[in-house]
């Protein structure tokens, strides 16, 4: 469908794709309809009908109680993570104009985990210290990548080859903390880096919730810039778009997304990577389309942990775990597809 513009009476003029429109009013529903399949199920089942009343306030005390006290935040960490995680990817990519420039491929992810393990098996933190200390890991990684990959600019074929190097050491160091670790903290370290969302609450909800309200209209704002970064930076210049500023902020903001996403629910593999390229197939619209890898992240997070919690029986899997094996199969088929395309 050809993109149209729609013209206001005060004569503001906005561009819409009608395909791109309907693909994120499809996708918002079906994570709507997944948050409310995810919120019934459990040891004590509810119907999606009697969720929804609950929602509405029209519950009985022990629904609400299930609902919003116990499922409720989980639902929503799942959707502010995968918001997160789907908007990084898409920053990342689009900058590196490269498919597998994705934060948790280029060391960003990483960062923020070696973070986390240093709260964990030095100083034996807390959950709120290892939360501050994967969102310092992930923005102390980001601030080395952009120095080293800087030359006259950050380019992206040379963001994705430090990234990746740094990735390495990030994984050595990871593995070298592991051994430090005495058996409890080693264990609880394993757990964290599975990336799960047991246990959360509206305590991890108000913090994400807080940064997507700053970041994601910020990331909005710069999209048109972003598309023509994707276009290279010569043309990007002759367009009139201020390349390095609009490259610097994107990275910060990406930097943070993952860095927040890592803190809350741990590291939770290939979301970031296979969202904004599973939005741009649907969508078939040209440009980092951040709307729709932002719902296709929300959804994809959610049927994760409906798959984790229900499709195993009594034996409920990380949602980490789901993600690892979908995303592995999905990374597979996308470097079959681009060698055969000529572009690796």
């Amino acid at each position: 469908m050809p993109v149209k513009a729609i013209r206001t009476p005060g004569g503001l003029s906005v561009r819409v794709d009608p395909r791109a429109a309907v693909v994120v009013l499809l996708l918002s529903a079906a994570t709507a309809a997944t948050g409310v399949v995810l919120i019934g199920s459990g040891d004590f089942p509810i119907s999606s009908g009697d969720v929804i009343a609950t929602l509405l306030g029209n519950g009985t005390p022990a629904q609400e109680f299930i609902v919003r006290d116990l499922r409720l935040p989980r639902v929503l960490v799942a959707v502010l993570v995968g918001v997160s995680l789907a908007l990084s990817g898409a920053i990342f990519q689009s900058i590196s104009r490269n498919p597998l420039g994705s934060p948790d491929v280029i060391g960003f992810g990483q960062g923020a985990t070696v973070g986390a393990l240093g709260v964990i098996v030095l100083f034996h933190g807390g959950a709120v210290a290892v939360a501050g200390g994967a969102v310092v890991g992930g923005v102390a990684t980001g601030v080395g990548v952009y120095v080293l990959a800087w030359k006259r600019g950050v380019h992206g074929y040379r963001l994705v080859l430090v990234g990746i190097g740094i990735a390495a050491m990030l994984t050595a160091a990871i593995h070298y903390l592991l051994t430090k670790a005495s058996l409890v903290d080693a264990t609880r370290a394993t757990l964290w880096m599975t990336g799960s969302l047991d246990g959360r609450d509206w305590a991890q909800v108000w913090p994400l919730l807080g940064v997507c309200a700053v970041l994601v209209p910020l990331v909005s704002g710069y999209g048109r810039p972003l598309r023509m970064l994707e276009m290279g930076d010569d043309a990007a210049y002759a367009l009139g778009a201020p390349v390095e500023r609009t490259r610097l902020v994107l990275m910060s903001a990406g930097v943070l997304l993952i860095s927040v996403a890592t803190a809350a629910a741990g590291p939770i593999a290939f979301v970031a990577l296979s969202a904004p390229q599973l939005a741009r197939r649907l969508t078939r619209s040209p440009g980092p389309n951040l709307a729709a890898a932002a719902v296709m992240g929300a959804a994809l997070l959610l049927v994760a942990d409906w798959i984790a919690t229900n499709a195993f029986g009594e034996r409920q899997l990380p949602v980490g775990v789901v993600t690892g094996v979908l995303g592995g199969c999905y990374l597979l088929w996308l470097l079959f597809t681009e060698r055969r395309a000529g572009r690796i």
